[in-house]
């Protein structure tokens, strides 16, 4: 069965102190393009996680997000003591020195390189093996978003080719109207610039034939519900794929519109464009299929 390349899953937890909240989503592309968004306490595990989602998504364009909120306050910045100590010394030393005023040496030092630094937290392995059980709660969510929006897309795509077999049916029973209108103009024609018993008539029977062969669509007919059937066995097959559907939609155009080329009849190229119509819709869709 098919599947959407268009999908959205999310998976929220809470890890001691800390709100986990994943979503993953994703538009269509050719190709993977993977785009993660999370804390830099995890970059370390970035690219196994890259190597993972690549494998339980296949391809589209998708976006990780994992969101970190700290339920309490945490101490994150640290003042440098030591470091301020010295500071304040050496602009008490330099002030006696210059006999300049000695008032809020603090924040003079508050001020100097370093006296705040960055506490890093380690990452906990069993934190980030949490991290992953959401991850695949939310891929789960994720795939099944898909499932569900490939059954949206199965019964448009059999809906429309369905609908260009119904018109198919409709083309031949104006075919063999068509042939005869053809044959009795031609004759008609011929016999007003030609005296009747002037004509070969073998002949002209042999060269009649010969240009309404070229005029026959049998061959495109035939072609164009097999490839329709196919297009059909392939939607409900379990390797249904985008790109395979895509070019299915590209034999049927050339069917189609060979079908037109070689109607020469107005009511039968109604019909015709009609089935363009159809078949536009089932391009556009199936560049939305996984």
């Amino acid at each position: 069965m098919i599947k959407s390349m268009t999908g959205f899953g999310k998976a929220t937890g809470e890890w001691k102190n800390k709100k986990i909240t994943i979503e993953i989503r994703s538009l269509n592309s050719k190709q993977m393009d993977l785009n993660i968004k999370m804390p830099s306490l995890y970059r370390s595990k970035e690219l196994d996680l890259r190597s993972y989602i690549t494998k339980t998504t296949e391809r589209g364009r998708i976006d990780l997000s994992i969101y970190v909120e700290n339920g309490m306050e945490e101490n994150a910045t640290v003042i440098n003591k030591s470091l301020v100590e010295a500071y304040i010394q050496q602009l008490k030393e330099i002030a006696e020195k210059t006999n300049s005023v000695t008032n809020d040496l603090l924040s003079i030092a508050m001020r100097m390189p370093d006296v705040l630094k960055q506490e890093r937290d380690e990452l906990d392995e069993e934190e980030w093996a949490y991290i992953m059980k959401k991850i695949d709660e939310a891929i789960m969510a994720f795939n099944q978003f898909r499932a569900d929006e490939g059954n949206v897309l199965l019964k448009d795509f059999t809906d429309r080719i369905n609908t260009i077999l119904s018109v198919l049916n409709e083309i031949e029973l104006l075919e063999q109207p068509r042939i005869q209108q053809i044959r009795e103009r031609i004759k008609n024609n011929v016999y007003e610039l030609i005296p009747t018993d002037a004509v070969d008539k073998n002949r002209f029977e042999q060269e009649l034939i010969y240009y309404i062969e070229k005029l026959d669509i049998t061959e495109e007919k035939v072609r164009l519900r097999s490839h329709c059937h196919y297009f059909l066995e392939t939607l409900k097959s379990s390797n249904a794929e985008g790109r395979k559907l895509g070019f299915i939609s590209q034999e049927i155009g050339r069917e189609i519109n060979t079908i037109g080329s070689k109607a020469n009849d107005a009511a039968i190229q109604k019909f015709v464009v009609q089935m363009k119509d159809e078949l536009e819709k089932i391009k556009e869709q199936s560049l939305n299929v996984l």
